[in-house]
């Protein structure tokens, strides 16, 4: 939640005296350690000296930007280098907002003045117009650049103490509000792809088999009959294995019984090309994780056989720590789409496991397909 102005204000005059300490620190600090910046061999504990009292002072901006702000920062150690530049930028920024609030203090005393001369004594609506125009265009600067020092010293605070909580939370909404679009979308590509294969595979075989089994049935010789019969036996066969293939691009029931190594080897054994398969995962995995492992897998084996022009394919998944690691190479053409929608539907149920997907596919092959995946 965003600090009351009021509040904001006071933090802001806070700053202007928590600058005037830095610029007292540096004239002293800095003269004392002067000498032993400048000999080599003293250079690197004087300025481990200098940085220690610089990250006490920075400690003392962190509070103001937490109490007066409402900016809590994630731990974050930053370098030597990093706090003495930030003072240095930080004490010349609160002395410049200084000099301009002390600007706007003067503009409104003799504004007050300015006021009581209009009441005591005529002026001319010339003079004061004038006098309220020139006023007002320097207000308008003063409040311009105090709104510029305070922007400022929100940047440089992130770029010292790391984005505060509240910016990290917003950007995690940001990424979930987009993974969620983006699963949805990925849902009804996957939805469509699922009913074309229905209608353009199964259906049409069974269709096919029908149409078969009243030729069978209005056969006018047993023969003719029985070849029939052989034919609509055989195209059944053949329809329930492509529904079967249908139901495992849906999900694999081999995920739930066997685990994903064994369902990894039934993508291998459908394939119509060579799969090199090398499975390094010590435990077992999150549920989503297999899941988005065996699809990522199964995509892009699918996409090898049918459009690579690859002799062979080889898997690797690998675990390390906290993220399984899926890599799939082919040694196709390349020229791979990356923004197709199999790859796109992948990329979107990686990222809504706030994985990585790649795509490393140039013109001659070989194409290479890299997802990380957490698991914690």
């Amino acid at each position: 939640m965003a600090a009351p102005f009021l509040l904001r204000v006071l933090g802001v005059l806070i700053g202007c005296l928590t600058a005037l300490l830095g610029l007292v620190y540096f004239a002293v600090a800095g003269t004392a350690a002067g000498p032993f910046l400048l000999w080599p061999r003293t250079r690197p504990r004087a300025h481990a000296l200098l940085a220690s009292g610089a990250r006490r002072l920075t400690a003392l901006e962190r509070g103001r930007r937490s109490v007066f702000f409402h900016d809590t920062f994630p731990v974050h150690r930053a370098s030597d280098q990093q706090i003495l530049r930030y003072l240095a930028v930080r004490t010349y920024s609160g002395l410049l907002c200084g000099v301009v609030v002390a600007m706007v203090d003067f503009g409104a005393i003799l504004a007050g003045i300015f006021a009581v001369s209009v009441v005591r004594t005529s002026m001319s609506w010339v003079d004061l117009l004038s006098q309220f125009v020139l006023g007002g265009t320097l207000l308008f600067l003063a409040v311009q650049g105090l709104r510029a020092l305070t922007d400022q010293d929100a940047r440089l605070a992130r770029d010292c103490f790391g984005p505060s909580e509240r910016e990290l939370l917003q950007r995690r909404i940001d990424e979930l509000a987009t993974s969620r679009a983006a699963v949805v979308r990925a849902v009804d590509v996957e939805r469509r792809r699922v009913e074309r294969d229905l209608h353009d595979g199964v259906q049409q075989r069974l269709v096919a088999l029908a149409m078969l089994l009243g030729r069978a049935r209005r056969g006018r010789t047993p023969e003719r009959a029985d070849a029939l019969l052989a034919q609509a036996h055989k195209e059944a066969q053949e329809v329930l294995t492509e529904l079967r293939e249908v139901a495992w691009r849906v999900y694999p029931t081999a995920l739930d019984s066997l685990g994903l190594h064994e369902a990894l080897g039934g993508v291998s054994e459908r394939c119509a090309l060579p799969v090199r398969m090398e499975y390094d995962v010590p435990g077992p995995l999150p549920s989503a994780v297999e899941t988005a492992a065996y699809f990522v897998v199964s995509e892009a084996v699918t996409n090898a056989a049918k459009h690579s022009s690859a002799e062979e394919v080889s898997v690797r998944v690998r675990q390390r720590g906290a993220v399984l690691t899926v890599r799939v190479r082919d040694t196709g053409r390349g020229g791979a789409d990356a923004g197709g929608s199999g790859l796109t539907g992948l990329r979107s149920r990686v990222a809504a496991l706030d994985g990585a997907l790649d795509v490393d596919s140039p013109l001659g092959g070989p194409t290479t397909i890299t997802a990380e995946l957490p698991c914690a």
